[in-house]
């Protein structure tokens, strides 16, 4: 199977990824071009300030579909931006930048902070995310691996 081309990863429409920084070994991910930013399902999000800089504290629930497996994160504030959805609506983020594990590749991101719970992915990897990073070929995916229920249960301990 083909994963490089031209230097550049080859990706699929969604894949998994890993966001060592945050604890977070697997996370399913849509590949969205058309987000600038990429996004992060998260819950419980609260700024907390220390003497020398804003710190976010956030839960992140990384199996869609299963509210035991829950991730404690905490990373710097690096921004607060105002986010327009693809359906028009406008919401105030957070930002944090942390390491991206995708495939044999690890890149450091922007990520937003933000309820994705009623939608299928934890995770948005947008355009700026991918640059030099990643060819996208839309009809297919999991171009870097899949995993599958019973891998993922192993590396939640959940077996």
């Amino acid at each position: 199977m083909i994963k490089h081309i031209n230097g550049l990863m080859l990706i699929g429409w969604r894949e998994w990824c890993e966001l060592p920084e945050l604890n977070i070994p697997a996370i399913k991910v849509k590949i969205d071009t058309g987000a600038r930013t990429s996004a992060l399902h998260a819950a419980n999000i609260k700024l907390h300030l220390t003497k020398n800089r804003k710190l976010v504290r956030f839960s992140v629930y990384p199996i869609q579909g299963n509210c035991q497996t829950i991730i404690h994160c905490e990373a710097p504030l690096v921004d607060e931006r105002d986010i327009t959805s693809s359906n028009g609506h406008r919401e105030h983020r957070y930002v944090i930048r942390t390491q991206v594990k995708l495939g044999d590749k690890i890149q450091e991101i922007e990520l937003t902070l933000s309820n994705r719970d009623p939608l299928k992915f934890r995770m948005l990897l947008g355009r700026v995310a991918l640059q030099n990073l990643a060819v996208i070929d839309t009809a297919r995916s999991f171009c870097q691996g899949r995993i599958d229920r019973r891998k993922l249960k192993k590396i939640y301990n959940l077996l």
